[in-house]
């Protein structure tokens, strides 16, 4: 089994912030988005990642190599981005028919992944939502299969989301549903859809299995991150490196705070996660994200998203500043 992790996109809704770093690179409770995925994929036995790049892809094939050397990695460069279905065709001479398991680079969820790799069957995460028609949708039937997909219906007939975790089995009938959309140039919205390929699949007899996740933390945009970052905070407790240097300050949990930090005079939590080196000085902060090696000086945060390499002094209620940036309010 070797896992597909497409990571090429823009992330267009989470700017300035994706400006200068991935995505899948921003930080969560403590962890990037991207080692929440690679973590529970390898706890379930997988060692051969291929992640799908384009913009910024030097940074996550440099976070990947430092951080997973034991793992067998491959990257593919998606230049142009023509959809998902686009992205995977990309894998096709790596995959060389093996099963498959595909996680989009945004998608952290709660499920017993052992169980889904246990399953005969490929298999498709789902989720019931309160409004499917900016989402990929499942049709089910009373056993659990799955009977079509569609991408983004304008007249939903199931409210089952699909969230972005596809295990497939029958990988060669993947790729020749995937030239299919190619040589027919059949695209939703614009691109080539894997949501159209599965679907193509499924027409031609292949049988996918559906399974609920537990939780699905939604990355995407500013608000959402922060909810999902104070979530799995909730869930996991939160991490204080013991090389963090807290002068004259409270620390409210649960907070993940990362190595070489220094508080001084400040209050931080809850639901507060900052990356490594960063300085905090009589400042409070909470129900934010800070990134590494930022200094935040007489401020007052809450719900907000600091990049990093930033420095932010003055009086702020909540901000979205990117990376290398620079705000002085006095």
């Amino acid at each position: 089994m070797k896992a597909i992790i497409p990571v090429a996109g823009a992330g267009a809704k989470l700017r300035p912030h994706t400006y200068t770093q991935p995505k899948a690179l921003i930080p969560i409770a403590g962890k990037t988005i991207l080692s929440f995925i690679v973590d529970q994929l390898h706890a379930a036995d997988i060692t051969e990642f291929i992640f799908i790049v384009g913009y910024l892809g030097e940074k996550i094939q440099d976070y990947v190599k430092q951080t997973y050397p034991h793992l067998t990695c491959h990257f593919v460069f998606q230049t142009e981005r023509h959809g998902t279905g686009h992205a995977i065709e990309l894998t096709k001479n790596i995959v060389n028919n093996d099963e498959v398991f595909v996680v989009l680079g945004d998608t952290i969820c709660e499920y017993d992944i052992k169980e889904v790799m246990a399953s005969p069957y490929s298999m498709l995460g789902v989720k019931k939502v309160d409004d499917p028609r900016t989402f990929g949708v499942a049709e089910i039937d009373d056993e659990g299969f799955v009977t079509h997909v569609v991408e983004k219906p304008s007249i939903p007939k199931s409210n089952m989301a699909l969230v972005g975790l596809y295990k497939i089995k029958e990988t060669h009938f993947l790729f020749e549903c995937l030239l299919h959309l190619f040589k027919q140039d059949i695209k939703t919205y614009g691109e080539y859809s894997l949501t159209d390929a599965l679907d193509c699949m499924i027409k031609r007899g292949a049988m996918f299995k559906s399974f609920k996740v537990k939780n699905w933390f939604d990355c995407g945009k500013k608000d959402s991150l922060l909810e999902s970052n104070a979530t799995l905070l909730k869930k996991f407790g939160g991490t204080i490196h013991e090389s963090v240097v807290a002068e004259n300050s409270i620390i409210v949990s649960p907070v993940s705070i990362g190595p070489g930090c220094v508080l001084k005079n400040a209050i931080i939590g809850p639901h507060v996660a900052i990356g490594a080196n960063t300085t905090v000085q009589h400042s409070i902060v909470r129900d934010s994200i800070i990134g590494s090696y930022t200094n935040l000086y007489e401020v007052v945060l809450d719900n907000s998203l600091i990049g990093s390499d930033a420095s932010v002094k003055g009086l702020s209620r909540s901000l979205n500043i990117g990376d290398n940036t620079e705000i002085d309010f006095g």
